[in-house]
């Protein structure tokens, strides 16, 4: 069944969050870093180290669902290469703010081919996987049993200049095939086919960005 996602923590409760982790240390980023960038303000904002600083390969196995330990499927060690695509371009600032981030619920079963101009046209950003990886960390509820979420923010760009076909998405394992049964019901860095529909993910996304 799926339910109403509470507002996010605090910005100031946020960047407690990412220094108990460690993720200041990573990003080479003094914890007053952090804390003042906890202080720009805005409500239900979410508080992201750029990816250029922490890849998000380094952030997914810090995700906790249920006690389980979040990973990256095997087939994806390229995950650190998928880049913002233009419209979903990141500040450059080590620290940033993504705002009014909704899970995508509506267009469950809609193709990420589908979903991006119908998200652009409605005035709204696609998550990258580094920022859904980032939401994770501060809401964990965010990721439900068959209401999980894609971040088509997020492309692999390949020699030739073409878009990789493959999309980032997160949901919780089943514990099948090469995850393994230990791993059922843990959070899961995947992906998908740009022109594929599954009903049990939605496409994550926020109203803006903005320097911290």
């Amino acid at each position: 069944m799926r339910t109403t996602l509470a507002p996010l923590p605090s910005l100031a409760e946020q960047a407690q969050r990412l220094i108990e982790l460690g993720l200041h240390d990573r990003a080479g980023l003094a914890e007053s870093d952090v804390r003042g960038a906890a202080q720009v303000g805005g409500q239900n904002a979410l508080l992201v180290i750029n990816a250029d600083r922490v890849a998000p390969s380094a952030v997914a196995p810090m995700l906790r669902h249920g006690g389980r330990q979040g990973f990256v499927v095997e087939d994806m060690t390229d995950l650190d290469s998928f880049a913002p695509i233009d419209v979903a371009a990141t500040p450059e600032a080590p620290l940033y703010l993504v705002h009014d981030i909704t899970r995508g619920d509506e267009m469950a079963n809609w193709s990420p081919d589908e979903a991006l101009p119908a998200l652009t046209a409605a005035g709204r950003t696609p998550l990258t996987v580094a920022e859904g990886i980032h939401w994770l960390l501060q809401q964990p509820e965010a990721l439900e049993r068959n209401h999980c979420f894609m971040t088509i923010g997020s492309r692999l760009r390949r020699a030739d200049g073409r878009l990789d076909a493959r999309t980032p998405a997160l949901w919780l394992s089943n514990g099948t095939g090469r995850d393994g049964a230990a791993r059922k019901h843990a959070p899961k860095v995947g992906w998908c086919w740009a022109g594929n529909r599954h009903t049990w993910l939605g496409f994550a996304s926020a109203s803006r960005r903005s320097v911290a």
